[in-house]
């Protein structure tokens, strides 16, 4: 509960999708799950699919490392044997979005995959193999953040956890605010070699890229940012203003705020405006600048151009949004679409100060707040993000 009696976010919340017959080629030697025929025989040869298993073994691994706060998940997932069969076996409680056909395919998993991610959660776990991970990719929009729980036989693509406890780490990560990375990855899939009897000997395994995903990975602080063993917090910031004039294609056609705090003073000052280290400055699409918007201001921009955001977060406390920068209320904040419109910036020393706590917002909009929480994206560094919890609850985390 909230300081208030509002009911707090959960941790995370996590969508679900099961490839049921991944896998089932495998054992009985036919080098890959994917297609009619292929599963077909697996069948004839009594295969066995194993995302059951390895999801299993990732929901005790989880459970484990989570202890009770495993409770405090919400997980959303497919009917059936792509996911709430296997959570239910397992004594998850799971909201299903949609049911399977009776035969499943990938027009099952494209379909779960899309609708999930219309859902908002904060991450979409898939269990499969390379041939599930290109229909995620197929399915997927362009903001969500995804992990591959390996059941599959082909897992060239880098998007799978090296294995169901190593998937759980990183998920109990991310709950419990540890730095975890938000990093583009590729999708590959097997190539069938063309046959050469004559050269039979030097054929190899041929993978064609296929796109990429986001996917959380364990990060930490990275060596080119250290000085003397930490972080450097001015070149952060450097590199932060550097990633902002490098790529307009953010900000383009939009009006451009920039909230209060000395990360955003100093992309203020890289664009041309005087700036206000305790203001929002905005760079309107036309180049003119509008100095200390206030909440009105804002809202009447937002009936004329799309915004586009920038705001950090006080320094221990980790206020994101309710404290020096009440310009964006709840009102322009509606107008706005979270994950699109709005980077969020800060260095990892900054985010290490908040003790593992997640950051918190206060708009003063209840509901609001309940939307606003969840995983987002931290620009700390140059094109360098990790993911970190957003939460409604005032009081820390028990």
């Amino acid at each position: 509960m909230t300081a208030n009696g509002e009911s707090s976010a959960p941790l995370l919340r996590i969508g679900l999708v099961v490839n049921p017959l991944a896998g089932i080629g495998g054992a009985v030697g036919l080098q890959g799950s994917d297609g009619e025929v292929v599963q077909r025989a697996a069948r004839e040869r009594d295969g066995k699919p194993r995302g059951e298993e390895r999801l299993s073994i990732f929901l005790l691994a989880l459970r484990t490392r989570l202890g009770g706060d495993f409770g405090r998940l919400a997980w959303c997932t497919w009917g059936g044997v792509m996911g709430a069969q296997i959570l239910s076996s397992n004594g998850v409680i799971a909201q299903v979005a949609g049911e399977p056909a009776a035969q499943t395919s990938a027009q099952d998993t494209q379909l779960a995959v899309k609708t999930l991610g219309a859902s908002d959660v904060d991450l979409l776990i898939f269990v499969g193999g390379d041939g599930t991970a290109r229909d995620v990719l197929t399915a997927a929009d362009e903001q969500t953040c995804v992990l591959g729980l390996p059941a599959g036989v082909k897992m060239h693509s880098g998007v799978f956890a090296i294995s169901p406890s190593a998937a759980a780490d990183v998920v109990a990560g991310l709950a419990q605010g540890s730095l975890v990375g938000r990093i583009p990855r590729e999708v590959r899939d097997y190539v069938p070699a063309a046959k050469d009897a004559t050269n039979a000997k030097h054929q190899a395994v041929a993978t064609k890229r296929y796109g990429e995903l986001w996917v959380p990975e364990a990060a930490g602080y990275l060596q080119q940012m250290k000085v003397g063993g930490k972080e450097d917090e001015g070149l952060v910031v450097q590199e932060i203003v550097s990633f902002f004039l490098d790529h307009p294609e953010i900000y383009s056609g939009k009006a451009l705020v920039m909230g209060p705090g000395s990360t955003c003073l100093a992309i203020k000052q890289a664009l041309g405006l005087n700036g206000a280290l305790l203001g929002c400055d905005v760079l309107l699409p036309t180049g003119e600048a509008m100095e200390n918007a206030t909440s009105a201001d804002l809202l009447n921009l937002a009936s004329q151009h799309t915004l586009h955001v920038l705001v950090s977060f006080t320094r221990h406390q980790g206020f994101l949004l309710g404290r020096g920068n009440q310009q964006l209320s709840a009102e322009v904040l509606h107008a706005l679409s979270w994950k699109q419109d709005v980077t969020i910036l800060g260095s990892r020393t900054k985010l290490a100060t908040l003790d593992q706590r997640p950051m918190l917002v206060d708009t003063g909009d209840a509901r609001l707040d309940q939307q606003l929480s969840g995983l987002v994206s931290v620009l700390t560094g140059y094109d360098d993000f990790l993911l970190y919890r957003v939460s409604n609850t005032l009081l820390p985390d028990s």
